[in-house]
């Protein structure tokens, strides 16, 4: 069966999945193989859930005329996403980085769906399959369709690029995240400027924070649409950005006043500023917008728990990131700081180094009181009164039971594999 075909009989279906505990009345399932199981073996159960259609590449599961038998259900996806955006042709606008990319999605997404029928990658649906589930959710009352793309290693936003087909690109940064995968820090420049060279190729426009050195030169020669603190020669002026401790930023004499902790959130929303400036929603429905965005998910949260605010940023963590929220925190103005930081996963032959890195930042701080959670940050352990190391969870859990920490400010932050939200339950 030709891809057309087979577009024209999930266009009579409410969605796609490959999921069967997800499975929707009236759906397509596309079965993909997974490390550990094969979702061939499950067509018949989603067919029974509701499903209108099954995609397999394997003839042995095959069961009536509702199964599309293919050579690879993974390729097929990936294709029918492709088709179903050119037969959609609606502007697309990608985002990828190494920091700040979903926040900057979120941003982006309650922004233009000030004037838009906007939809938007959904969590963190951002590889080789979420790109395509992400296409797939599009449909023809979309007017915008903003796609979040994640990468570890080289080829993998190309290869986003030939699928997504995006008419914008952004980069929010470049940071020391998937060292292992990536082959170092010049391995992330270029991995995650493959987007850039998309968009040169194909004549599109990139959004371009003006401040970041790397950006300006990576875009040489291509369209783009700008801001900047530092200059006035941008599309759009950003006049100031602070953070105390929820970041405010300044722009065409209006200020903005977010939920977001930690200056390094400014640009995530200078590049949503200015996304919606270039789509021409008003100033004024950017700051309504951005003002009513709260994070969820683990990423820059602030909570009140009894007698402690929390500052729960557990999501993820890379050198970059971590050096940034923990120079944030280490700066404000209060009395009593906890951090807790969890090692930081994918450094490859760097990771030592990049732990002993944030271990050293932390000795400037005589007022924090840290604990560092994990291997690596315990390989690196030193002496000193107000830094604790543990090789496990379990130990900071038995630390924190027995010593409890009250009316204290608490920054929470390491990789996702940490599980450090599990922390919340002993802080009183």
């Amino acid at each position: 069966m030709e891809i057309k075909d087979i577009h024209r009989l999930f266009l009579e279906c409410k969605s796609v999945s490959i999921d069967t505990r997800k499975i929707e009345s009236n759906s397509m399932f596309v079965a993909i193989k997974g490390e550990r199981f094969d979702a061939n073996t499950f067509a018949k159960e989603a067919l029974e859930k509701g499903a209108s259609y099954v995609i397999i590449d394997n003839k042995h599961y095959y069961i009536d005329e509702r199964t599309i038998l293919t050579e690879d259900s993974l390729g097929t996806l990936q294709e029918l996403s492709r088709f179903h955006r050119e037969y959609l042709k609606l502007p697309i606008i990608a985002l990828t980085g190494s920091n700040g990319k979903t926040t900057t999605k979120e941003l982006v997404n309650v922004v233009l769906s000030k004037r838009y029928e906007v939809k938007a990658t959904v969590g963190n649906l951002n590889n080789h399959i979420g790109v395509p589930l992400t296409l797939l959710s599009f449909n023809n009352e979309t007017e915008i369709g903003i796609v979040e793309m994640g990468a570890n290693h080289q080829k993998e936003i190309e290869f986003l690029c030939t699928i997504a087909r995006p008419d914008f690109g952004y980069i929010t940064n470049f940071g020391k995240a998937h060292l292992e995968g990536f082959g170092g820090f010049e391995g992330v420049i270029k991995g995650k400027s493959e987007m850039y060279a998309y968009l040169s190729d194909n004549k599109k426009i990139a959004f371009v924070n003006l401040d970041d050195a790397i950006q300006v030169e990576k875009t040489e020669g291509i369209e783009c649409y700008t801001f900047g603190t530092k200059t006035n020669e941008t599309n759009v002026v950003i006049d100031s950005a602070k953070a105390d401790p929820f970041v405010s930023i300044k722009t065409q004499g209006i200020e903005i006043t977010s939920h977001l902790i930690g200056i390094y959130n400014a640009n995530n929303i200078n590049a949503a500023v200015t996304i919606g400036n270039y789509f021409k929603v008003d100033i004024n429905a950017i700051k309504e917008a951005i003002e009513n965005y709260t994070p969820e998910n683990n990423r820059s949260q602030l909570l009140k728990k009894n007698t402690n605010d929390i500052i729960l940023d557990a999501y993820n963590a890379n050198p970059s990131s971590m050096t940034v929220a923990l120079e944030n925190f280490m700066q404000l103005g209060i009395p009593k700081k906890v951090a807790i930081l969890g090692d930081m996963f994918e450094l490859g032959d760097e990771s030592l180094e990049e732990h002993k890195n944030i271990v050293v930042l932390a000795l400037k701080d005589e007022n924090t009181q840290f604990y560092f959670i994990g291997k690596d940050f315990y390989t690196n352990r030193i002496e000193k009164e107000n830094m604790l190391f543990f090789e496990t969870f379990d130990g900071l859990a038995n630390e924190l039971t027995e010593h409890k920490i009250a009316d204290a400010t608490v920054l929470i932050k390491g990789s996702r594999g940490m599980a450090l939200e599990r922390s919340l339950e002993f802080l009183p």
